[in-house]
This record gives structure tokens, sequence and C-alpha cells, in this order.
């Protein structure tokens, strides 16, 4: 794959240029590098009024062929897939690629042994256990669709996303370790197949050895079904626009949105962005510390790295046990040459002090990223300096599950860096920024909606049966582009994003949108309504503010509290509970019944001084009220 490493800075000036030039002949240049069954006929077509984007019509490939069986033969024996456990003092995995191959091979006979077969929908809720990368390399091995779930996610929301997309099988584990705890998983699927009408058999990993109910004929343990099978699986053949994968992220109406990426188009992009953002060498080794559950453990811990024949790490724990050393004891441990992590783990770790950062060596470290929200100045300058050690190159990447790649951001050592910027674009990727009026606005130092105006391989192609929903969220807001739902401002070139322009709150890393969380709040028998918005917050980027009307017969402010957090927390999972909770006589509505956002927005953040004209709502006094009782919770 080295025909597609940029080396230089005027190697991606180069591509870029050729890249807007002729992306047509650009891409087919890229995708060529991969192993295909056969060649498609049509590179791309496409309109963004429906919207529908194909590429690589008619060509047939398996992902997983890229990712293993064409490493075979000169990097079977090079490790492929490193694990470190939770528990520093357990031993981790090592898996060669000859090895992962056949793991792969005897997971997808034993899919195949269920009844799974190419298109079914696989549900897949695990631990960051190897398992959980041999399994859905397993469902591409065959042809199913898979689907991750986050396995802090709670049983109502899984069901959700399992009945969304009608999964035929569940993937899991008996429980799982988080830093001190063990916690359940198996026992979270048993109660959200309460629900479900389609799964037909659930194939349970063991990891923490506790009892769980298996229920006869329809759950089976994986550690006893594998060594009925044996490790021949030819890769079934896909078209390049057949499902690889669904992966639900929030939005602003309360239901996930199922994001669909397919085979061909996906495989060339993830491939592409990860050698170049990381300017991967052989013999290298990456570490991603995201959850596959998110799309950066997709693209930048299992696909990318597979695909370019990496040495990618996968790590079960938290970045605080045993101690807050244990990010950097990792890099040292296995020598971690590319390091990727996300601006909430970089500002907490910040907070425990220098010492755990300065009393390991990173030596091995050629280049830092981060990934999931925009980092600011502080944390960027600290990352860089103390664990860079001032000599590691900061790739600030943004992209979103959406686009199913790295859209914009330096690449490695390349390119140059200015802290709080993502950089630029990547070859192929065609950013403008929209004024309110549809118009482009050129030039530097300007700010507008950050929208992409050409197609790219790895972009959603609909949301799962949904494609209205699909074309009313990303296509319609400013016809001919895709809307990425943020704000940006553009300088010498380099991007720096500005932050959610909908109502979706990114708290660390995480996407929610606000109805989805307000849906839940007011599930609970003591609320009557709520609002919810975003602030600042020093670790996480983002908080969650929730502004809560109770039931009038209600007078215990901690019940409400408790009521409020216990059913987030059953709804969604308790990544998303609030971080402040403000009992409210009422909310700032307009007379058409509008919830007037921008003032609870500006009461969140302490800016209560500038609340812009209170006249159109239907009561101004309640903004007082409001203010008053806000800077009484602040004291």
């Amino acid at each position: 794959m080295d025909q597609i490493q940029l080396r230089t800075f005027s190697d991606y000036e180069k591509a870029y240029a050729a890249s807007i030039n002729d992306p047509v002949k650009f891409w087919e240049e890229i995708a060529a590098a991969y192993s295909w069954q056969a060649p498609w006929h049509k590179t791309l077509e496409w309109e963004f009024e429906t919207p529908a984007v194909k590429w690589f019509q008619g060509g047939r490939l398996n992902i997983t062929e890229n990712c293993l069986d064409r490493h075979l033969k000169e990097r079977g024996a090079d490790i492929a897939l490193l694990w470190e456990p939770n528990d520093p003092k357990e031993q981790e995995v090592r898996l060669t690629y000859s090895e992962l191959h056949n793991e792969v091979s005897r997971f997808a006979n034993v899919l195949k042994a269920k009844g799974v077969k190419k298109g079914d929908r696989v549900a897949v809720y695990m631990p960051m256990i190897p398992e959980l990368t041999i399994g859905v390399l397993a469902c591409a091995r065959i042809g199913a669709v898979h689907s991750v779930v986050f396995a802090g996610f709670s049983s109502n929301a899984l069901a959700d996303r399992i009945n969304d997309s009608q999964c035929v099988c569940v993937l899991t584990a008996d429980g799982m370790y988080r830093g001190s705890k063990a916690l359940p998983v198996k026992a979270t699927v048993d109660e959200a197949l309460e629900q479900c009408t389609s799964v037909e058999s659930v194939i349970v990993v063991r990891r923490d050895g506790r009892d769980v109910t298996m229920v006869e004929g329809r759950d089976c343990w994986y550690h006893e079904a594998v060594v009925e099978v044996d490790t021949d699986c030819p890769a079934e053949p896909m078209d390049a626009e057949d499902l690889l994968f669904i992966l639900y992220t929030s939005g602003s109406t309360g239901k996930p949105k199922g994001v669909v990426h397919t085979c061909g188009g996906y495989m060339v992009y993830a491939g592409y962005s990860f050698k170049n953002v990381f300017q991967y060498e052989r013999g290298d080794v990456y570490w991603c510390t995201a959850d596959v559950g998110w799309i950066t453990g997709h693209s930048y811990i299992i696909y990318g790295p597979l695909l370019n024949g990496a040495t990618t790490l996968m790590f079960e724990g938290v970045p605080t046990f045993p101690d807050a050393g244990r990010f950097w004891d990792v890099c040292d441990k296995y020598g971690v040459n590319q390091f990727y992590t996300a601006p909430t783990a970089i500002r907490a770790l910040m907070a425990c002090g220098d010492e755990f950062v300065d009393r390991a060596e990173l030596g091995a470290l050629k280049v830092i990223g981060s990934v999931g929200e925009p980092i600011n100045a502080e944390a960027w300058h600290w990352y860089h300096d103390r664990v860079g050690r001032g000599n590691c190159p900061v790739v600030d990447t943004w992209w979103q599950t959406e686009t199913g790649g790295i859209m914009i951001s330096g690449l490695g050592n390349l390119s140059p860096q200015r802290p709080t910027y993502a950089g630029r674009p990547l070859p192929g990727i065609q950013p403008v920024l929209l004024d309110a009026e549809s118009n482009e606005i050129e030039g530097d130092g300007v700010e507008g909606y950050l929208c992409i105006k050409h197609p790219w391989p790895s972009m959603l192609r609909t949301t799962y049966g949904d494609h209205e929903r699909c074309k009313n969220v990303y296509f319609s807001n400013y016809e001919g582009y895709y809307f990425t739902g943020d704000g940006a401002r553009r300088e010498e070139g380099m991007y720096r994003i500005i932050g959610r322009v909908d109502d979706v709150i990114n708290v660390s890393g995480h996407r929610f949108g606000t109805a989805e969380i307000e849906n839940a709040i007011n599930a609970s028998p003591l609320v009557t309504e709520s609002a919810v918005v975003g602030y600042p917050h020093d670790i996480k980027g983002q908080g969650i503010y929730a502004y809560v009307i109770v039931d009038g017969a209600t007078q215990d402010v901690q019940a409400v509290r408790t009521s409020i957090i216990d059913t987030l927390v059953a709804e969604i999972g308790a990544i998303a509970k609030p971080d402040v909770i403000q009992i409210v006589p009422g909310l700032p509505k307009t007379r058409s019944g509008k919830i007037m956002r921008r003032i609870l927005r500006k009461v969140a953040e302490g800016d209560t001084t500038n609340l812009g004209d209170t006249s159109t709502l239907l009561d101004p006094s309640i903004v007082e009220i409001i203010k008053a009782d806000a800077n009484q919770l602040r004291k």
C-alpha cells in the first residue's frame, strides 16, 4: 500500500490538486491498490438532491480479504492485534495476521452454523476484548451487516437499535471489566431482548466468569461453539455498494439514526486516511483509545489499520486505572508510535497532574492525535509539550460517524500545525463555508456553516430504513451540499471547528440529541416537561444542563433528581446523565410554544446579563426566575 502514502507536504499539495481536478481518476488510482474480486465498471455516480451516491459500481470485493488475506504472504507473522486488558496484571493477547485470519474464519463459521447469512443484521454488544474485533470482521467475512452498540448503553437503547434494523443475532459477553468494576453485559442483552422479536441467536463470549442466564435454543457459549468449526471460510463476494455496517448516532430528533456505510468506498477511504494522517510505517505500533462502539473504533482500531497491515492496539480499560499514568504505561510497554485519543481524556489527565506523564519515557511516539471534539488550546499545548515532549506533531482530526473517515487534519509531521485548528482537508475532500443564504464564503479569516460540495468514497449512503430522514438531516439545509451541522472558521487554508449549530450536545466526543435526552427525562413520572442544552465543561468539552418542570404535587427536589437520573440511565445509559439539573416553574417559550433555547444556553453558560430580546416570550418573567435559581445553584 506504499503507493498511496504521501511523504512530503508537496506530495499532499499535488494529490489535493489532482483530487479536485479529476476526482474520478484520483480515486480510481487509490482503489486500484486494493484486492478486488471483480473490477468496477463505473467509478462514481451521484447527486445530492435525493441523495444518491454510488462508488465503484459493479466492483466485487470482501473487505476482510484486504484486511487479512492480502497480508498473509508477506506479513503473516507480523502482529495484527495487540490487546491490553483492564487489569495490568492480566496477560495481554498478541495475534499475528495468520492467527487473526484463522480466528475470524472460525467466528464466521460459528455465525453460519447459527444460520446467519449475507445481508442479515447482527448486533454486537461487547466489551473491548479481542472477540469484539474478531466478531465484527467475522460478520464482514460472510456478508452480514454488523451493528455495534456501545456496551455502556442501556437495555432500552440496545432494544431500539436491534428493532430498528431487525437484527437476527446478537454477539455479547457474560460481563466486562471497567477500572475497578465488574459490570453485567449479558443481563442487559436479556433485558433488551424482552422487547425484540427478530433475534434468533445470541453468541456469548466468556469474560469475567459470572453466572448468566442462557436461553435454550437461542443462546450459546462461543468457546463451546468454536471448537465445532474449522478455519476454512471463503470470503463472501460483496458488491461495492452492499451494506458493510450500520452505526447509530444521535440527532436533533429523539430517535437515533442508523448511519449506513457500504463495502467498497468505505474500505478505500478508511485505508487511505489512516495511512496518511498517521504516517504509519511497517513495524510501528499504533494505538487508538476509542471504543469500537463508536465510528472511531470502526475506522481507526479495526478497518483502517488492518487494511494497511498495521499493528493495532486495543485497550479494555480506562485511563485512570490503576492510576492516572495508565495510558503512558501502556505506551511504554508496547513502544507505541502513533497515539490517538480524545480531548476529554487529555483534559482529565491534565487535571491529575504532570507527575504521571513525566514518569513515562514515551520515546517511541512519532504522532499524537485528537478526535471526537475540538481540542482547546490549553489541552493542545499540554498534549504537545508533555505527552509529545515537544517532538510529535498533533493531528487534530475532524470527522463524523456520517463521513466514515477523517476529513480535515494534519498529516503526521508533513503539515503545518496551529492549536485549535484541525488543519487542511484530506485529498478528495472539498469543504466550503456557507452563509445563511447558501452563498460560498471565499477567503481567509472567515466563518460560516461547514458543508462539503462533492462526494467522497466513505460518506454515508442513507439512514437505515428511512432515506427521507437522511435527505432532511444532511442534504436539505443547503441545496447541493452535504451539511455537517458544524460551524467553522478558515484561516490560511486551515479549518477550526467552532461547534454544532443544531440541537446536538457533544459530551466527551459522544453526540446526543437534546430531544433524545428530553424524551428520556420526560419518561420520569415526576416530570412534566424538560429542556436540555449543552454548556462548556472543563473536562467533557460540553456538559448537559437540564431544566425540568416537575409534577405540581412533588416537593422533594432530591427525589426528582434521583428519578431523572435513574430514568436516563435506564433509557440511554450512564453517559447521558446531566451535569446540572435545575428545577424550574416554567420554560421561556414564544407565543407559538417554541422554547427559546438561546436563553437557556446563556443561563447555563453563566451569562445572564446579555439574553437578548425577551419581549416575544409568552411570559418574560419566567426568565428572571430561571436566572435567579441558576445563580443560587452556582453558590
